[in-house]
């Protein structure tokens, strides 16, 4: 009985003991498994389905940077931008209690590498790159540049030089045009699926010369070193406006409808706390009454916006196009 009741006891002391154990082990000692990944790179959850990173659940794994990372998508010299977004900077700082730096993103890729590698922590990235930035670099979108009409969007507009003889989309056959890059929408997803519904295939029925960036398009088109070129309407509007260019150095030869504008948001593995303070940087920012306001003259404000709902044309426009948003594209993206 006694023989009994001691290995009783001995077993009741081990099962307390190891129950001891398990409570003791470190919260992010074991991540629970990834219910579902969606679309994402595998680095990434999306257990809720709603396309972008999860926020990780396990404290170890959420970030606090005493130096907040910021970044603007290089549709221009990145250089030209950074005087813009200072005041941003440094109200961005006060809310967050951060210190807030610069980092100028030389290409989408870059960009996108950057949010990927943990080296970017708030971006704001085009429109076409955006896809990109969610499934491979864990960005999560937050807000837009909301205009004055109380929209948010951009057109692709097919520009040519003014005594060009290029009158429409199938004028371009046989000409030298200029895309942007692979990851842009408006200088070259978008041109190559709406082009092509119009019967001129892009790399086929003309050459196509990328660039880099819209404004090297734009400034190659009024310097008569490409035929053409698709671009962002935005851009265009703001290099006329600071007189890069004259207003009639260009021809807008076709306009599409709008698509959603570049993305301002944060990596997914900020604080909780962290991301709700830079949201409400955005939306508190007094947009007008700053050098924002003076760049960006058709926008008001940052207002909300819902990736899963605002980019499905981009996403299904940049699908027939090919892309998969893997790897082995943003290397083909880092190549162009």
């Amino acid at each position: 009985m006694l023989l009994s009741t001691n290995t009783h006891l001995a077993a009741l002391a081990s099962a307390l003991l190891a129950a001891m154990l398990c409570l003791a082990a470190p919260a992010g000692a074991q991540a629970p498994a990834c219910k579902s990944h969606g679309e994402l790179d595998t680095r990434y959850c999306d257990a809720n389905g709603d396309l972008l990173a999860d926020t990780p659940t396990e404290k170890s794994r959420l970030k606090d940077p005493e130096t907040l990372v910021f970044s603007y998508t290089p549709v221009e010299d990145p250089a030209v931008y950074e005087n813009v977004f200072a005041g941003f900077m440094a109200h961005l700082s006060k809310i967050t209690g951060k210190k807030v730096r610069w980092y100028a993103a030389e290409s989408y890729a870059a960009q996108v590498e950057a949010l990927r590698s943990g080296r970017l922590h708030i971006a704001g990235v085009s429109s076409g790159a955006t896809p990109y930035a969610v499934n491979l670099g864990g960005f999560v979108p937050q807000v837009a540049m909301e205009k004055e009409d109380g929209t948010t969007g951009y057109t692709l507009q097919l520009i040519t030089y003014k005594d060009s003889p290029i009158r429409s989309v199938a004028d371009l056959k046989g000409k030298r045009v200029a895309h942007v890059s692979p990851a842009s929408n408006s200088g070259d997803t978008a041109p190559r699926v709406l082009f092509a519904a119009m019967g001129i295939k892009p790399g086929i029925d003309y050459e196509v010369l990328y660039s880099g960036k819209h404004d090297n398009s734009i400034m190659g088109v009024v310097n008569k070193d490409y035929d053409a070129a698709p671009v962002a309407n935005n851009v265009v509007d703001r290099m006329r406006e600071r007189g890069t260019f004259k207003k009639d150095d260009l021809r807008v030869v076709y306009e599409s409808r709008p698509f959603p504008r570049t993305a301002f948001g944060v990596t997914h593995d900020l604080t909780p706390e962290l991301q709700a303070k830079i949201r409400l940087a955005f939306t508190g920012f007094d947009f007008k009454a700053s050098t924002l306001g003076k760049e960006f003259k058709d926008s008001k404000a940052f207002i909300g916006i819902n990736y899963a709902d605002d980019w499905k044309t981009i996403r299904d426009i940049q699908k027939a196009t090919g892309a998969n948003y893997t790897a082995a594209d943003l290397a083909k993206l880092k190549r162009e």
